[in-house]
Formats: C-alpha cells, sequence, structure tokens
C-alpha cells in the first residue's frame, strides 16, 4: 500500500512485568502507540485468567515475576494456548527460543519498544525485518 499504514496483526497485548513503574511505563507506551493493552499484571495467575478470558494478540513478559511462578511458565501457558510471546527482561533465559518469538533486553527506550513490536508484528506475518538493538527474534515455530 502506498503512503498508507501497514495493518498490523499485533493489536491487543497483555503486558507481565513486577516492576510498578517499568509496567506503568509500558502500558502508557503502548496505548499512545495504538495498542489496546488488555491488562497489565505481575503474577501468573493473572496472567493466566486474562489468557482465559479473551483474544490476546501477544504476550510482553518480564521473566521475573511477583510470586512463585515466573514468565518462564507464563510463557509455556501462552504457547500452549498459542499466543506469542515477547520476553522484556534484563536476563534472557538459556531456553527464550523455546518459549518466545523474541526477547528485548532491558532497558530500552520508547522508540526501541515500538520499533521491536514493529519488528514482532512483521516477523509473526512472515515478513522480513530489521530488529532494532537489543531485540531478538527467533524462528516461529509452526503449530503442533
Amino acid at each position: 500500500m502506498l503512503f498508507g499504514k501497514r495493518k498490523r496483526r499485533v493489536k491487543r497485548v497483555l503486558i507481565i512485568e513486577d516492576e510498578p513503574l517499568t509496567a506503568f511505563d509500558n502500558e502508557v507506551m503502548l496505548k499512545d502507540a495504538g495498542y489496546e493493552v488488555v491488562a497489565t499484571h505481575d503474577d501468573f495467575e493473572e496472567a493466566i485468567a486474562v489468557m482465559d478470558r479473551g483474544k490476546i494478540d501477544l504476550v510482553l513478559s518480564d521473566v521475573r515475576l511477583r510470586g512463585d511462578k515466573t514468565g518462564l511458565e507464563v510463557a509455556s501457558e501462552a504457547v500452549r494456548r498459542r499466543i506469542p510471546v515477547l520476553f522484556v527482561t534484563g536476563h534472557p533465559p538459556d531456553n527464550a527460543e523455546e518459549l518466545a518469538i523474541g526477547c528485548l533486553v532491558k532497558p530500552y527506550s520508547e522508540k526501541t519498544l515500538r520499533a521491536a513490536l514493529d519488528a514482532v508484528d512483521l516477523h509473526i506475518s512472515g515478513k522480513a525485518c530489521k530488529p532494532p538493538k537489543g531485540l531478538q527474534l527467533y524462528p516461529i515455530k509452526s503449530p503442533g
């Protein structure tokens, strides 16, 4: 499309983050960028409850969370529900590629987060993209 915006595949985002200021900043940045933030939570049980309630296009999850379970368990449940996950963390897990479509390393700016989400959207659509600095994208595995 000439001079138009490409239609996004990622519209509805669930934020899972245990640091209140980061969670708030992410929520504001995503809303300002035109995304619908379905919910923002800081633990496994709340994340799963939201996933069970309605359509989510992407889970934006930290690895460290409040409570006994981590973002790794959240990602496992999201994968089971065929919801893509983008880890946002200062400490990427060794098995991130098994659980997520990518990992954005903290700290990051609003510009980097927006660029990362644009890259993730293209990646999910099967289109080539150049990830911004700090974002690593992983091959998308076919369901089943």
